[in-house]
């Protein structure tokens, strides 16, 4: 029986899955300039990559770009839309369906998979795929994804990124400190493992942050949640009275005065109110630094795992509903 990969393993292998997509990437020579607008599909650890790179390349990118992690393409889908697709297994249900009202649409398509039907499909009508390697559970492998869609990205508005991945590599390289960095986090809540975790963002970190509650969520069982500023300021404060049985993550980008106003008042806030408060906010937002924050913040949810008593490779709940929906 082959070794199952640990999500240790594939922490600790993580600037390999970029070094793959650097050796590998092949132009999709689309212009941009024939779309309307850009859809991603995906769902889970294969979709949050897609919506991590699309937020990042909205001021780079001349038309709109809409994840969709459900069946359906919204009704604007045309002939100029560029659809992405990506799901690990290439089996994903809903992803599939996206795929066939894509093909109805006549929409140039691109997929990122490590095989099933969607390559399959894909290399039947002789669309554009780019390869994962395989063996690994689908949330161990944003590496592969994310990189691929920064290089998509990339292509479309003129921005030649390998410069900005050979840049993690590099920085993971000292991937101790980092790690060191994700147990001061999990210090900072000992003693309160099994409490819930809300993760207050902005709109740049806020896909980051979602991968993080997925983490926790299916690596440490965890209930993981996530509250955005400026919003946040217009309701949520007002339950932030007295202490919460609640540990909080700051994650601001720092790319907006008010924002880091707000973010300002915000942990004051907590923090006056007995509240546990890190903050893991970006000195510099770049392709590098949310690389090396997700890095972190996954070390997090395995780590958590151990606390919790968990099994991060177990996913019994999510197996069961995929039976109870074959049937």
């Amino acid at each position: 029986m082959s070794h199952a990969i640990t999500h240790e393993e594939s922490l600790d292998q993580f600037s390999e899955q970029i070094q793959f997509v650097l050796n590998t990437y092949t132009p999709h020579n689309l212009n941009l300039n024939k779309y309307s607008n850009i859809v991603l599909g995906g769902l889970g650890g294969s979709g949050i990559g897609a919506k991590i790179a699309s937020d990042f390349m909205q001021s780079s990118l001349s038309v709109p770009t809409q994840l969709i992690s459900d069946y359906n393409l919204p009704a604007y889908v045309s002939e100029k839309t560029l659809i992405i697709l990506s799901s690990y297994s290439g089996n994903t249900e809903e992803t599939l369906s996206l795929l066939a009202q894509a093909i109805e649409k006549h929409c140039d398509i691109v997929a990122i998979t490590a095989g099933g039907k969607l390559l399959d499909a894909c290399n039947k009508s002789g669309y554009k795929t780019y390869d994962i390697e395989l063996g690994f559970q689908p949330r161990m492998t944003l590496g592969y994804s994310l990189s691929t869609l920064f290089l998509i990205f990339g292509e479309l508005a003129g921005i030649d990124f390998t410069s900005d991945l050979q840049k993690v590599i590099e920085d993971l390289a000292d991937k101790e400190v980092l790690k060191q960095k994700a147990k001061t986090i999990i210090d900072t809540f000992k003693g309160f493992e099994n409490d819930k975790y809300v993760t207050i963002c902005d709109g740049k970190t806020f896909a980051a942050g979602t991968r993080f509650c997925q983490q926790l969520q299916e690596n440490a069982k965890a209930e993981g949640f996530l509250s955005i500023l400026p919003e946040n300021n217009h309701n949520m404060i007002e339950s932030y009275y007295g202490a919460h049985k609640t540990n909080f993550i700051l994650f601001n980008s720092e790319t907006n005065d008010r924002v880091n106003k707000r973010f300002g008042f915000i942990k004051e806030l907590l923090i006056k109110n007995n509240n546990r408060v890190f903050d893991l906010s970006f000195n510099d937002f770049s392709v590098a630094e949310i690389y090396k924050a997700i890095y972190i913040l996954d070390w997090v949810s395995v780590y958590l795992t151990d606390e919790r008593g968990e099994d991060n490779m177990l996913i019994p709940n999510i197996i069961d509903l995929k039976g109870f929906l074959s049937n």
